[in-house]
């Protein structure tokens, strides 16, 4: 029996043994050319704090009016803010560095080791569908214009060769302690050459009297979807082991860190009908056996979810899928030694059959774990029709498992789901909100490959990405969901673009934990989530109505349809401003 559990847990994964390093890496080649008259009047490397909300092209110089050398940045206690640099040089660079001083405010300081450096590497990258409505559908890269753009935040790789005629990024994020005390914070970031000094750019951050909690108590419910298949691949490693969990922990963190509030687990092979390049397996054996009754083996879905656990991420477990996009469930047949395939649908008497056996065996293990509570049997996009006949059949099971779906708004389905996500197109009604969230249940919405804006493609503008919690706190919803954290491509480190939708749609983390401007956008978006929250929270309390409808009044600039008029930068930076003035 032991064989056939591991051969059941593990047959399924497929395993790349030529990983790549996670220390240093090669870019891949940039298909544009560098155009000599831009940089005819770049006669030495030049050195200035930028913007994030930039993605500054490699072959060019960057698009900056006059060299700014100092940069204010204001922040709560507990929160982290980003600011980025950028070098654009005439001649080859062989040992590009930069370095970070601890912040001081009199005697009180912020000590670099809360402070990290990276470079901002270079991903290929691609474009919306043609028609620009949208990037959905299966795609041949030769189709679709190609190059090369600012996004992998590369933190291990301590220098750079920076050819001639090129542009560099460099990104620093600030962790303000939660202990900091108010005052205004300067330091130093110093740009080299090997021995040569570059430049040296004054770093300056306000800490304002007000503390932003942990991550871990953040109201904001984020859910991005984990691939730990991706990362077994991607490495060479035996999915769960030892090594796997070692090479996940600081990727997860990145997850945690952001607020992560989900754990996203898969109950029975491709839930999503390998669309992926790593297809998600069950983390469940499932193995009929010969006398026709049912074993059920929890051993990876319990490593997982206590790992998942250990790094921060404990609200809820989303199970997927008793819907899944292809109606083929796998499970071991043990009187013919094979897999076999069940081939039926919500309402089907076979179905109900299949289903009722694992949920029953699988409520008595959650509440044996102390589990039961926080797990959702969750599917995704499915059709109302098909999701009323599985309720049926998860009432039937235990009457008070709860349900997640992330798909379109149906008010039979309201009182149904504990966790309901719509689409950014649609709207919940101000008081099924209320309701929901009297009643202790989730209410959010998420993007797709359907937006062609606001997202988070690799070519998509990076305020958007923080735009995302703007947007919830507009809506008065509890917070939001994107259905890939880790589906890595092939070389994610290169390149970004994938058979199916728009480049960068399946992964905002990057192999050896690198985060990415994305990522990092949308964290600083759920922090100012957070802070609205706070604040309305203490003015009301206060009936500081004015400043309720200062608020107020700026979250209205969150509106996707009004992205073209109030681009998502100009709707962040505005909306920053206002709340740091409390």
């Amino acid at each position: 029996m032991i064989k056939l559990l591991f051969l059941g847990t593990f047959l399924f994964s497929t395993v790349c043994l030529n990983a790549q390093d996670t220390e240093s890496y090669q870019e891949a080649p940039n298909p544009v050319a560098v155009n000599p008259v831009l940089w005819s009047e770049v006669k030495a490397p030049q050195v200035s704090w930028g913007s994030t909300d930039v993605r500054y092209k490699k072959e060019e110089p960057a698009a900056i009016s006059g060299i700014k050398k100092n940069i204010n940045l204001t922040a709560w206690k507990g929160e982290k803010v980003s600011a980025q640099l950028v070098v654009w040089t005439p001649e080859t660079l062989n040992n590009l560095t930069f370095t970070v001083s601890d912040l001081t405010s009199g005697s009180e300081s912020i000590s670099k080791d809360d402070i990290r450096t990276s470079f901002v590497r270079y991903v290929m990258t691609d474009e919306l569908n043609k028609d620009g409505l949208g990037a959905c559908g299966y795609r041949n890269s030769a189709d679709f214009d190609s190059t090369l753009v600012a996004d992998v935040l590369d933190h291990l790789t301590p220098s750079l060769v920076i050819p001639a005629n090129s542009a560099q990024g460099g990104w620093i994020s600030v962790r303000v302690p939660q202990h900091a005390k108010a005052g205004k914070y300067t330091g130093t970031v110093t740009v080299r050459n090997g021995d040569t000094a570059l430049s040296e750019l004054k770093l300056t951050v306000n800490v304002k009297n007000r503390i932003l909690p942990v991550p871990s108590e953040w109201a904001f419910h984020l859910d991005l979807w984990q691939n730990p298949y991706a990362v077994a691949r991607y490495y060479g490693v035996e999915p769960f082991s030892d090594k796997h969990f070692e090479l996940m922990r600081p990727l997860m963190k990145l997850y945690a860190d952001a607020g992560g509030k989900v754990i996203t687990a898969s109950i029975m092979h491709k839930p999503w009908n390998g669309q992926t390049y790593d297809a998600f397996e069950s983390m469940v054996t499932w193995l009929k056996k010969a006398d026709g009754t049912w074993y059920f083996d929890y051993t990876v879905f319990d490593k997982w979810v206590e790992f998942m656990m250990s790094t921060g991420v404990r609200k809820q477990i989303s199970c997927f899928s008793m819907v899944p996009w292809r109606l083929s469930f796998q499970y071991f047949d043990q009187a013919s030694n094979s897999f076999k395939y069940l081939n039926a649908k919500p309402g089907e008497a076979a179905y109900e059959e299949f289903w009722i056996t694992m949920l029953k065996s699988f409520a008595q293990h959650l509440k044996k774990k102390g589990w039961f509570e926080i797990t959702h049997i969750a599917m995704d996009e499915r059709p109302m029709k098909d999701m009323q006949e599985t309720l049926k059949v998860i009432r039937k099971a235990d009457k008070d498992f709860k349900v997640s779906l992330a798909g379109t708004y149906h008010p039979e389905l309201v009182d149904e789901l504990d966790d309901y996500c719509i689409t950014i197109a649609e709207r919940f009604p101000p008081e099924t909100i209320d309701s929901r969230r009297e009643a202790g249940k989730v209410t959010t919405y998420y993007t797709c490959c359907s937006e062609p804006r606001p997202n988070t493609f690799t070519f998509s503008p990076p305020a958007e990405a923080e735009w995302l919690a703007w947007h919830s706190a507009k809506e008065n919803l509890d917070g939001y969901l994107r259905w890939a954290l880790n589906s890595w491509v092939k070389n994610p480190l290169q390149d970004s673009r994938f058979t199916a939708w728009a480049a960068g749609d399946t992964y905002l983390i990057c192999p050896g934990a690198r985060s990415s401007i994305r990522m990092e956008r949308l964290t600083e978006g759920v922090q100012a989530f957070e802070k609205v929250r706070i604040l309305k929270e203490e003015f009301k309390k206060k009936d500081n109505k004015g400043a309720i409808k200062n608020i107020e009044k700026i979250l209205q600039m969150f509106d996707e349809r009004s992205l073209g008029e109030i681009p998502a930068a100009t709707a962040v930076n505005k909306a920053k401003e206002v709340i740091n003035r409390y």
